[in-house]
């Protein structure tokens, strides 16, 4: 059942779906986030999730890792070539290998659980100023890039190579995004993660490697030459401009 709640509303207001089944962290999370101006549904398990993400396109999804029915991670697999919408998982779990398996099926970031309120805020708002910096340079430029066979479009966030489509994540499609316009120079891992984590890097999370080789394996099965997005050791990621 998919409940909404308002938050103080505006033109701009981002509307988040949020898919917990914990009652009481639910009504914590809906009572704060609506506080601060976002419109927010809720639902409780993981069975129609999917299909409710989809269907009412929200600007972000909260999504816990362990629901009754399908699990975060089965939702995730499921939504993430077609929602163009950023993925927060929160999970009780310290384990990496959960949090990589995440990253690899595409969500954007992760909150891990006993949850303190003001950091899910600061990362649920670093994601929107994502989507908002992409909306904004859209806006002023016309959004197409070529790069060799690769075409990314800005505006509808489509890419492909030699004309064939290439599905991509969110973050995946951000992290091209970012790496075309710079083709040629060299993006540093603190400003991949400044301008599209919205976190400074601390030097050992591994969540944006995840990204760029999925990322790479992605393109090269659609015929893109794997060799020109490139691992800088030390430094970052280059997009090789020929």
């Amino acid at each position: 059942m998919l409940l909404t709640y308002l938050g103080t509303m505006s033109n701009e207001t981002a509307r988040l779906l949020i898919v917990e089944d914990d009652d009481q962290l639910a009504t914590l999370l809906l009572e704060y986030l609506g506080q601060h101006g976002f419109a927010l549904s809720r639902i409780s398990a993981g069975d129609h999730a999917a299909e409710t993400i989809l269907a009412s396109n929200p600007d972000l999804v909260v999504l816990d890792l362990m629901l009754p029915g399908s699990n975060g991670l089965d939702v995730c697999r499921e939504v993430r070539d077609r929602y163009k919408g950023a993925i927060l998982m929160l999970t009780a779990s310290q384990s990496e290998v959960d949090h990589v398996a995440g990253l690899e099926l595409g969500a954007d970031d992760f909150v891990t659980k006993p949850i303190e309120p003001r950091v899910l805020l600061a990362r649920i708002r670093a994601q929107l100023r994502k989507l908002g910096a992409t909306r904004a340079w859209d806006a002023a430029n016309d959004g197409l890039l070529t790069v060799g066979a690769l075409h990314v479009d800005a505006k509808s966030r489509d890419v492909s190579v030699n004309s064939q489509p290439v599905s991509l994540t969110t973050m995946e499609f951000d992290v091209l995004l970012m790496l075309a316009r710079e083709a040629g120079t060299v993006v540093t891992r603190d400003e991949l993660y400044l301008k599209i984590a919205g976190a400074e890097y601390d030097g050992v999370d591994r969540g944006m490697d995840v990204h760029v080789s999925r990322l790479r394996r992605k393109l090269q099965r659609s015929g893109f030459d794997p060799s020109r997005l490139k691992s800088v050791r030390g430094m970052g990621y280059l997009l090789a401009s020929r």
